[in-house]
């Protein structure tokens, strides 16, 4: 698997999983993948496409081929993952962010490991007040919180299986679902419905067979009393 399509399937992954997340925290932002954000009107030199960022404010169905900053106003969020040009993620990328008016910019290194001597899994720079566009974190550990999106990243997997979730909670243990997650858990449940409907009115039917059973063993006996009453009686009117 070639880095720049590790770098996609990321981004392709997180994307949907931070929009569903404002949603259900029901925030209004827009949440797009690598589309052109311009930030100094009339010069479109100066631009940059993140891999995830978040617009807040904006409509969340809006569907882009690009941004004017200085119309819809700075991200609150950009995620860079860097790729073969790792100089341009490292480098350039916190400067751009800076000069944008970026809230907050997260460096996701999947090809950083323990033996790395320049690289580092996570980067997290935020506008501070008086301190201006700052690191203020980096990390080797599988999560990094973001206070722009109220949770926490993760990363699961390593290397080329590494991929991106949203963790909630304190310590971000508890894994916000993806879709295929929510849907799995539905049919799930809608198995475990229909199985416990089947299972009851399995158990329906064999009352009613038992009541059945039951009431035709009595009606027997009551016929069969009922008959020895009346040979009895014939037998005594005949003596």
């Amino acid at each position: 698997m070639g880095e720049d399509f590790l770098q996609c399937l990321i981004a392709e992954g997180l994307r949907p999983l931070i929009a569903r997340w404002f949603k259900s925290r029901r925030v209004r932002a827009f949440t797009g993948a690598d589309q052109f954000l311009y930030w100094v009107e009339g010069d479109p030199t100066r631009r940059a496409a993140p891999d995830v960022y978040v617009l807040p404010g904006v409509d969340p169905n809006a569907v882009p081929t690009s941004w004017q900053l200085w119309e819809v106003g700075a991200p609150s969020f950009a995620l860079e993952i860097v790729s073969r040009d790792v100089a341009k993620d490292y480098e350039d990328a916190p400067a751009e962010y800076a000069d944008m008016g970026a809230k907050e910019l997260v460096i996701f290194d999947p090809g950083a490991t323990a033996r790395s001597r320049t690289r580092v899994r996570w980067q997290v720079y935020r506008r501070l007040p008086k301190r201006g566009f700052v690191r203020v974190a980096q990390s080797m550990s599988d999560r990094v919180e973001s206070a722009s999106l109220r949770c926490w990243l993760r990363c699961i997997g390593e290397g080329r299986d590494s991929r991106l979730r949203l963790g909630t909670g304190v310590d971000g243990e508890a894994l916000f679902p993806t879709e295929d997650e929510v849907q799995a858990a539905r049919a799930a449940q809608e198995a475990a419905r229909a199985e416990q409907e089947a299972e009851r009115a399995e158990q329906e039917a064999a009352r009613a067979d038992a009541e059945a059973r039951a009431r035709a063993e009595l009606t027997a006996a009551f016929e069969a009393q009922i008959a020895a009453l009346r040979a009895e009686l014939a037998r005594r009117n005949g003596g």
